[in-house]
């Protein structure tokens, strides 16, 4: 177990590092200076040149990324100030360091990507369970049939349509807005309800399919079969034995749909105008604030590898053959 685990974490490193690379290079294969944008539009010649200075733009671009790969690690001493680790540099914009920035927003987006995956899990395993539990009746085909309607859903649609109905129209609702754990719960869950709501329908489409599917076939495996010979109730065979093997190919989409989770908490902040990281990497690209979209992608891909790396133990865990492979 341990081994496998080693081997994604080298893997998700590697991955991260060509990642961080990739990025860092192709922004100075823009046509246009970096520090130009830094410099604002009354620059002049003498101004740029510091800022150069000032960015380390004038040294090549491979001993700029050496550094820059560092201080992540070690944190660096700028011309502009102290950045201690891990440091992503300085926004060109706010002039505040890259990581606080992002840290600052970062609860909102874990809030609706942890509220969003819980909802759309419960609702979609269970309701997918229970399909498959009353296959051919009007149950399964009505879950079948609402999830195949949902799935073609759209957050930028879905959300001002929830928003006109029970905010607007009726009242039942508040507003959404962001309000810290640590204050409120209530404040925190009735703020963040309808973004979760409208996040997680897609996904709950999706999953209801899925695990309806995936249980079908368990049931129809030669251990489950064995095991109702046996004289076992149905009940306990369907949650002892076929629940469990249908989790498996369930665990490996998770993984692949984090990004996907953590894109759709990016389109539901610029949806209810949610102020999280989806917000500041819009913002970042759009001031072209290269230090803050660079900060922006490598800690999305670094948080999307690590969930893939705890999905792979839950994978091992479930199913002992992986860890063999």
């Amino acid at each position: 177990m341990l081994r496998f685990l080693t081997r994604r974490t080298l893997g998700a490193v590697l991955t991260l590092f060509l990642i961080s690379a990739v990025t860092y290079f192709m922004f100075f294969a823009i046509p246009q200076d970096p520090a130009l944008l830094a410099c604002g539009k009354n620059c002049t010649p003498d101004a740029l040149k510091v800022i150069h200075t000032n960015l380390g733009l004038d040294q090549p671009v491979a001993v700029q990324f050496w550094h820059y790969m560092v201080g992540i690690f070690t944190g660096r001493d700028l011309p502009v100030g102290e950045c201690a680790a891990p440091c992503f540099g300085i926004s060109f914009d706010s002039g505040q360091p890259v990581w606080d920035t992002i840290i600052d927003r970062l609860p909102l987006t874990l809030s609706l990507s942890a509220g969003g995956l819980v909802v759309f899990l419960v609702v979609g395993l269970g309701l997918g369970m229970l399909a498959a539990w009353k296959k051919g009746t009007k149950v399964d085909k009505t879950v079948s049939s609402a999830s195949l309607v949902l799935s073609s859903l759209q957050i930028y649609f879905l959300g001002p349509v929830v928003l006109g109905i029970f905010v607007y129209s009726t009242g039942w609702l508040d507003k959404p807005k962001y309000v810290p754990l640590t204050e409120s719960f209530s404040g925190w869950f009735m703020g963040l309800l309808i973004p979760w709501l409208v996040m997680s329908v897609i996904f709950t489409a999706q999953y209801t399919r899925m695990s309806r599917s995936s249980m079908i076939e368990q049931l129809q495996e030669e251990h489950v079969k064995a095991a109702r010979a046996k004289g076992m109730t149905s009940r306990f065979v369907f949650f002892r034995y076929a629940w469990r093997g249908s989790l498996i190919p369930i665990v490996t989409i998770i993984g692949m749909d984090m990004g996907a989770l953590f894109g759709g908490a990016m389109v539901t902040e610029l949806t209810f105008g949610l102020a999280g990281v989806g917000r500041l990497a819009r913002d970042s690209v759009v001031l072209k604030d290269l230090p803050l979209t660079m900060g922006v992608l490598i800690f999305s891909a670094a948080f999307i590898l690590l969930f893939n790396v705890i999905v792979d133990a839950a994978y091992a865990f479930i199913d002992p053959r992986v860890r063999l492979s």
